[in-house]
């Protein structure tokens, strides 16, 4: 159990918080939120050390063992990804020599019943029950299991780690954490640089994790789905409540609707108080009664209620000029760097009005098809053809790192645009919350989130009727998210998306394409149909499977041999199966939206009768793999 008693922080006489006293439990899921600037982050540094407060103190448990990640972590490492995973078992190393010492210590000493000898046989005991819970014996198979959850390739692990970009050095960071086993989880947003994958796989560790946790995320279903007890940092303390982040919102609304009348209640109370006072305090038989109520009112605690920062953006997508029927189509598209595929033998058409969300694992080639589909990336061979009177626009994944920082707010956005749009510059950014001198700062100065807002400002500057975004969530609080992603459920052109923010893409798509292995699966529905279709918790059970499948070997005997590849040569035909009903549930659709009225009854017949074809097939592929996956686990 650990104890902050008191804790305050002053920055140059101004208060950021104060009076903070909560205590962790050692199975605590702590959801840590509050404002932009309220002092979450400054929070975790004091909990994990990193930062003194200016007043108050903590009590940690002897031998309680911290581990926290920030959002600004920075390696330097020579070592390949596995072996710098691999130092996260240093403390293990440490036991071991300790345990050897107090061993040789016990065996060769004469005196056995004086106070260092017991102290020696109980520092022996902790040592080996630590050393057994760190789980000494199994740290290759450990940090392998971890290092895949997380998204690597088992060939990553020999590749030296300062190959690897910032977000994926960041992974093995978040490995080095899972692998030390701590008593406490410090995680300032873990989830900026995990796929939908890594994040249910995170999920999964963290509802197994024997310590406590606490997280601060912009992330609300990770949230709900890892904490059980919100902390919220307002008007410079803390208010703690029993409940998952969703929860959390109505009790605060509630707790605040009770504060305001109460605030009410007492602000009357006050005035006729000092009605009182004025009243009496001339008044020589009454300047005494005066004097009390002038104590009782200095006496009097009032009651403090942050305001709610109403201020957020408020903007809609411009009328998406029609389009030909078909927006963008590709035919046999292949990429390549190099000898690394990362796209083979691609072919979809997305449709006006389509809205397709790209879901998968980092590294499998969302980021690259998006990028060529709007021309900043080649193919290495194949096609991609782009619809009558399509007109794309492109929210790029680090969109806001290739503004100008040497550019005012004003000038990035007047110069991009044209005609009478030009004439509502101020209103525009004024809309994305840049007003009075906010316009006129250089770009370099703004925050993260206020460079993603100044992109996607930049994109209202003319009609589109393609949005092709990737990762447009990155850096933008949770109120923004919700409010982009009202304006793009409004937008009534064709949508693309590339996102790993499950709440984000609930609802917001009609299809998603699964990228892996150099391949797209195309799948109907949005990201709660994708999983609900497979019968799966999270995505990351999906992949298990298939690991399954390719990966386990097993020794068996002569007759589950021959079961095995008659399973096998079943589960190849159905998946066959699969794919040519999918084909013809595509080109069903593709004929239902230029279908008069008089054909559409037919065709939604046929395309019932597919669907439930397919349901049929993928419950029969399904069986067939618990099949398989039996014979293996019971050789």
């Amino acid at each position: 159990m650990i104890n902050l008693n008191n804790i305050a922080v002053y920055f140059g006489g101004e208060v950021l918080f104060e009076n903070i006293t909560f205590l962790i439990n050692e199975r605590d899921r702590i959801g840590l939120v509050g404002k932009n600037g309220a002092g979450k982050s400054t929070l975790l540094k004091i909990i994990a050390g990193a930062q003194n407060p200016t007043e108050g103190s903590l009590s940690l448990p002897r031998n309680c063992r911290i581990g926290f990640l920030t959002q600004d972590l920075k390696t330097k490492s020579e070592h390949s990804v596995f072996d710098e995973a691999l130092t996260a078992f240093k403390e293990i190393k440490e036991l071991e020599r300790n345990i050897a010492d107090l061993e040789h210590r016990i065996t060769t000493t004469t005196t056995h019943d004086g106070d260092e000898y017991m102290q020696w046989l109980d520092d022996l005991n902790e040592a080996n029950e630590r050393l057994h819970l760190l789980g000494a014996a199994n740290m290759n198979e450990e940090t392998e299991k971890v290092l895949l959850g997380l998204g690597f390739e088992r060939d990553d692990f020999i590749r030296p780690l300062k190959q690897f970009s910032g977000g994926w050095q960041m992974r093995v960071e978040l490995a080095k954490l899972l692998l030390s086993k701590p008593n406490l989880l410090l995680l300032d947003e873990p989830t900026n640089h995990l796929d939908i994958e890594s994040i249910a796989w995170l999920e999964s560790f963290m509802k197994d994790f024997s310590g406590a946790i606490i997280l601060v995320s912009h992330d609300k279903r990770f949230l709900d789905n890892v904490t059980s007890r919100t902390i919220e940092i307002t008007n410079n303390k803390i208010e703690d409540y029993k409940a998952n982040y969703t929860k959390y919102v109505t009790l605060r609304k509630e707790r605040r609707a009770t504060l305001l009348a109460a605030q009410r209640n007492q602000q009357r109370e006050i005035e006729r108080t000092e009605q009182l006072i004025e009243k009496f305090r001339a008044k020589a038989n009454k300047a005494k009664f005066a004097q009390s109520l002038i104590k009782q009112l200095e006496r009097t605690e009032r009651i403090e209620i942050e305001d709610d920062d109403n201020a957020a953006m408020r903007f809609r997508f411009p009328d998406a000029p029609r389009s030909g029927v078909s927006a963008i189509r590709t035919e046999h598209l292949f990429k390549a760097y190099g000898d690394k595929k990362v796209l083979n033998e691609i072919n979809f058409d997305i449709q006006r009005g389509d809205r397709v969300a790209f879901v998968g694992r980092n590294g499998e080639g969302k980021t690259t098809l998006a990028k060529m589909l709007v021309g900043d990336e080649k193919a290495t061979s194949g096609e991609i053809i782009i619809g009558h009177n399509v007109n794309i626009g492109y929210y790029a994944q680090h969109q806001a790192e290739k503004l100008d920082g040497n550019e005012t707010v004003f000038d990035t956005v007047d110069k991009k645009a044209f005609g009478e749009v030009r004439t509502r510059v101020r209103s525009l950014l004024g809309a994305f919350l840049f007003g009075g001198n906010d316009i006129d700062k250089k770009v370099k100065v703004l925050s993260g989130g206020e460079k993603s807002r100044l992109a996607l400002a930049c994109l209202l500057l003319e009609p589109h009727n393609v949005l092709v975004m990737d990762e447009p969530t990155n850096h933008l609080d949770m109120r923004s998210k919700d409010i982009l992603k009202e304006a793009l459920l409004n937008f009534n052109g064709t949508l693309i998306v590339v996102s790993h923010d499950r709440d984000f893409l609930q609802g917001l798509t009609n299809k998603l394409f699964y990228f892996r292995a150099g391949v797209i699966k195309e799948h109907l529905g949005d990201i709660d149909d994708f999983m609900a279709s497979r019968n799966i918790e999270s995505l990351h059970e999906l992949e298990r499977k298939q690991n399954i499948k390719n990966n386990t070997v097993k020794v068996v005997g002569p007759q589950q041999d021959k079961d095995l590849k008659k399973l096998d040569n079943q589960i190849l035909k159905s998946e066959k199966k699969i794919e040519e009903l999918e084909s013809q549930l595509k080109q069903v659709e593709n004929e239902l939206t230029q279908s008069g009225v008089k054909e559409i009854e037919a065709k939604v017949s046929i395309y019932n009768t597919y669907k439930a074809q397919l349901d049929s097939e993928m419950k029969q592929w399904e069986d067939l793999n618990a099949q398989r996956n039996n014979i293996l686990s019971n050789p």
